[in-house]
């Protein structure tokens, strides 16, 4: 079976086990601080994909970053995960275990690349609008690209606003170009 078919199957358990127990938020909290720890550490990445690394080894290092910070549940998940020897897809799974929960809660993520910081209420509006044009939850996701020029990127799923000045600006050329824009 192919990796991430396992790692949907272990995300997709944990979230169940969640909604279950009616835990969703607090396993949601312990499952980011988990995927924050590993994208940040390229030396838990290496730890947890090693074969060589003994299993009661990475079971000691998970316990000792994550026991005093997650609920026992997580850390359940986590020791489970060690016994089947699936930690070397923990990011992998913890990922999808964060889009799972995300469509569970109707929350919809929306990448934005910016030339610059948006102020607050920029955010607050375009949240807003992407909300009403949606109708979901909106989660949006910054990131800061200067070739952007003006204006903003945003993506949603497959699909992409392109709200940029560069973008634009080639409409405009495309207008120019078929005759479509008189200037008198």
């Amino acid at each position: 079976m192919s990796e991430y078919k396992v790692s949907v199957r272990y995300a997709t358990s944990l979230l169940d086990t969640a909604i279950e127990k009616n835990i969703v938020e607090t396993v949601s909290r312990d499952v980011e601080l988990i995927h924050s720890a590993i994208e940040s550490s390229r030396q838990l990445q290496s730890a947890l994909s090693n074969p060589v690394v003994k299993p009661n080894v990475k079971l000691s290092v998970l316990e000792g970053i994550f026991k005093s910070k997650i609920g026992d549940e997580s850390m359940n998940f986590l020791k489970f995960l060690v016994e089947k020897n699936r930690e070397n897809l923990l990011n992998s799974i913890v990922g999808i275990y964060l889009e799972l929960r995300d469509k569970y809660l109707g929350i919809v993520n929306v990448n934005v690349r910016t030339a610059v910081k948006f102020t607050d209420e920029q955010i607050s509006q375009l949240r807003s609008n992407f909300e009403k044009y949606l109708n979901k939850k909106v989660k949006i996701n910054f990131s800061i690209d200067p070739s952007t020029i003006g204006g903003f990127i945003a993506q949603v799923g497959d699909t992409v606003f392109d709200a940029s000045l560069s973008h634009q600006l080639e409409l405009l050329k495309k207008q120019f170009l078929k005759g479509g824009v008189s200037l008198n």
